[in-house]
């Protein structure tokens, strides 16, 4: 089998949950024998994954542009996935076109709509609303897709419940864990607090915000020789508001080696307000062995039913005392990490999900053809959305000829 993935940027799996979920994909597909192409039509950075060290094909594309339809005619890939709704809107009618037979995937990455619709609510109140303008295309390209990859259970009820997705038409596939060898450094070896996450994601640069001005002084007030280490990717522009020494909260920009930086402190603090999918800061605690305090938003989707070892708030005050007590109490500790690495265990094994990517892939190629055939409001806006795409691309196609 033949895969290609067209992504929004080209991934960093050191830099976001995002590049990292691109980077499972990768591995689940070429564990089960995959071929497997990349192409982007971003800017490649100096952060970006070594694909090719990985035997990954890498192809620069253009949207709005015939040589694509070309190019992906003689590469003929069995499989194309879509990351996000974006590059569906942008490629997935010239897939259709030209690789009629290929299996179409979006990879959500997370629910952008419900992220959107959560933005919203914290900055204007009242209710949530899902049905927002991101919504109406997002939920759209999922319909047009043959399969739909979501990172999270929750996510997968809003699909269902809310806008009455079918089941057949998305899978649940999350971030996958290996397993940790358990030689984490212990609770007298490590000291302070530690935050991370990039600050391309706007959800990153809101919680690194309402801690410095609402967690931290009363975590502070309680440890005056604490100190909070903000790291993030693409965060310059953010340091001189939130680099403050004298009140123990540092700014430190990229950590190089996210896992190995995590590893030395003794609290995780994931404070995020909005969101959406798996957090990968979450993940980072998981890895190292370091307990994360965080919010109900921090914690979807991945303990379900399982206890997760302390108090989840959305309160500074709740928040800050369940901090202070895992920091200064070395039981507390051990139990919120023994507990991480349960959920981590019993959730996320690599041995579990890493052939199940492949195997959902093959059964939707497999029954392709009567599945679309009975995906009727996919073919529905395939033959008027795409259409008006198409024509709106071939116009900006001949303007730049």
């Amino acid at each position: 089998m033949h895969c290609l993935i067209i992504g929004k940027v080209w991934p960093e799996p050191g830099s976001t949950a995002a590049g990292r979920r691109t980077q499972d994909i990768l591995h689940a597909l070429q564990a089960a024998g995959y071929r497997v192409s990349f192409a982007c039509a971003a800017r490649p950075s100096e952060h970006r994954l070594d694909l090719a060290a990985l035997g990954v094909d890498s192809h620069t594309v253009q949207p709005n542009d015939a040589d694509f339809d070309t190019w992906i005619a003689q590469l003929a890939p069995d499989v194309v996935i879509f990351d996000r709704f974006m590059i569906e809107e942008q490629f997935g009618w010239r897939v259709e076109t030209a690789c009629p037979q290929s299996l179409r995937v979006l990879d959500t990455s997370d629910l952008h709509c419900l992220r959107e619709a959560r933005q919203t609510q914290l900055k204007k109140g009242g209710n949530l609303d899902l049905y927002n303008e991101i919504a109406l295309r997002e939920i759209a390209a999922i319909h047009r897709s043959d399969l739909t990859l979501m990172i999270s259970e929750y996510e997968m009820a809003v699909l269902r419940e809310t806008f009455a997705i079918p089941e057949e038409q998305i899978a649940y596939w999350p971030f996958i864990l290996e397993r940790c060898d358990d030689t984490f450094a212990g609770f007298d070896e490590r000291q302070h607090f530690i935050m991370i996450g990039s600050f391309m994601h706007p959800p990153n640069v809101d919680a690194a915000r309402w801690c410095k001005q609402a967690i931290w002084p009363l975590i502070r007030k309680e440890l005056p020789q604490a100190e909070l280490h903000c790291y993030g990717s693409y965060g310059e522009k953010f340091k001189g508001e939130l680099h403050s020494p004298k009140q123990g909260f540092h700014f430190r920009g990229r950590a190089e080696h996210a896992l190995s930086t995590m590893a030395n402190y003794r609290v995780n603090c994931a404070p995020l307000r909005y969101g959406a999918g798996l957090k990968g800061k979450v993940f980072d605690g998981f890895q190292t062995g370091t307990p994360t305090i965080t919010t109900p938003i921090g914690a979807e989707g991945i303990a379900s039913s399982m206890d997760w070892g302390c108090a989840i708030s959305a309160d500074p005050q709740q928040f800050a005392a369940a901090a202070l007590e895992v920091y200064a109490d070395a039981d507390q500790w051990s139990l919120l990490q023994a507990q991480g690495q349960r959920i981590a265990r019993e959730r996320f094994s690599s041995v579990e999900w890493l052939p199940q990517l492949s195997q959902r892939l093959e059964q939707s190629v497999a029954a392709l053809e009567n599945n679309r055939k009975k995906q009727f409001t996919g073919r529905m806006l395939r033959h008027h959305h795409h259409r008006s795409t198409e024509f709106m691309s071939r116009w900006i196609e001949a303007k730049n000829r």
